[in-house]
């Protein structure tokens, strides 16, 4: 097997608290023997499970960043039984950049599992998450949110795999958050998730989607934040008490996209949160290069809730409008 270039500057193995980075060589025109410095940090302390944190997967995606942020600087290893790794910025080039995906490569990290060690950046990253971090990992949470393009409802989301035997423990975590709604999906085991990624290395694996429209909710951070911390006290991971849930969850099975059927101006008739059924309006398409052509209207066609909406009003054909979590 290859071994990944990256040399890790914390101890894995080590009690305590550090903080370091994760190099990966990148010789470039202006710095022939440079690095890129992707954030780590660990917190441990005797036995317990040992948990892997990540956010900046997509790198403006923003409210994971403040949370792991907070709790790297917040919590102490007499707070902690086992080890806490935290990834930050896991993509750190797209994280810098406030970019879903990296400018040095274009990689989109949550698409590239299992990586490749002589691979780019992208792949490179992937396959040490995959390679080095997950193989000694009990449970991964992987923290997103909407992006520059969504804007999410806080959703826990609960990826399963077949006759999956951690699925009570993920419906206990998904309440745990107390979020308003959480959604089970299936992922393609081979695909390039960190999902799937968490599946082949037999981690149990959570993710969130927070907020998103290229900024961070202090309140939705807030709320996901100490949820976190609550799922961490139930894995036997954070010795603190935590104030229980404020929220139900309410938890989907199914879920449905919306897509945009030609390019438009984006008007939606619908928001996160909002129950809809088959022919409520979703949408019109407005044609302002077009004097006097009339809007196309879209409807939806499932029951549910929608999750998430689309921020950019110029939309092109094939760019998802909405999410909507389904029973």
């Amino acid at each position: 097997m290859v071994s990944n270039p990256i040399h890790c500057e914390v101890d894995l193995t080590a009690s305590g608290k550090q903080t370091g980075f994760l190099r990966l060589p990148h010789s470039v025109h202006r710095s022939a023997y440079g690095f890129l410095p992707y954030p780590i940090a660990t917190i441990a302390n005797g036995d317990g499970p040992t948990i892997l944190l990540m956010s900046g997967n997509h790198g403006d995606e923003y409210e994971g960043q403040v949370i792991l942020s907070t709790l790297i600087r917040e919590l102490e290893p007499s707070d902690i039984r086992g080890r806490l790794i935290f990834l930050p910025m896991a993509n750190f080039p797209a994280a810098m950049a406030g970019l879903r995906t990296s400018p040095i490569d274009a990689g989109n990290l949550n698409r590239s599992f299992p990586g490749n060690p002589k691979g780019n950046p992208t792949q490179v990253i992937a396959h040490f998450i995959e390679s080095v971090l997950l193989p000694d990992a009990d449970f991964l949470f992987d923290l997103h949110s909407g992006g520059s393009s969504l804007l999410y409802v806080p959703t826990v989301m609960l990826p399963r795999h077949g006759d999956d035997p951690a699925a009570e423990l993920k419906e206990q975590i998904a309440r745990d958050f107390g979020l308003p709604y959480a959604t089970v999906y299936g992922r393609d085991d081979e695909a390039g998730y960190s999902s799937a990624a968490g599946f082949r290395q037999d981690v149990v694996t959570f993710a969130t989607e927070l907020g998103g429209a290229g900024m961070v909710n202090r309140a939705y951070a807030q709320l996901a934040k100490t949820g976190l911390e609550r799922a961490l006290v139930r894995l036997g991971a954070l010795d603190r008490v935590v104030e229980a849930p404020q929220t139900e969850t309410r938890i989907f099975l199914n879920d449905n996209l919306v897509y945009a059927p030609e390019p438009g101006l984006f008007e939606p008739l619908a928001e996160p949160g909002d129950a809809v059924k088959p022919g409520d309006p979703a949408a019109l398409l407005h044609y302002p290069e077009s004097p006097g052509r009339d809007p196309v209207r879209i409807e939806f066609d499932v029951h549910g809730i929608i999750l998430a909406k689309r921020v950019p009003a110029r939309s092109e054909r094939g760019d998802c409008l909405f999410h909507i979590g389904c029973d």
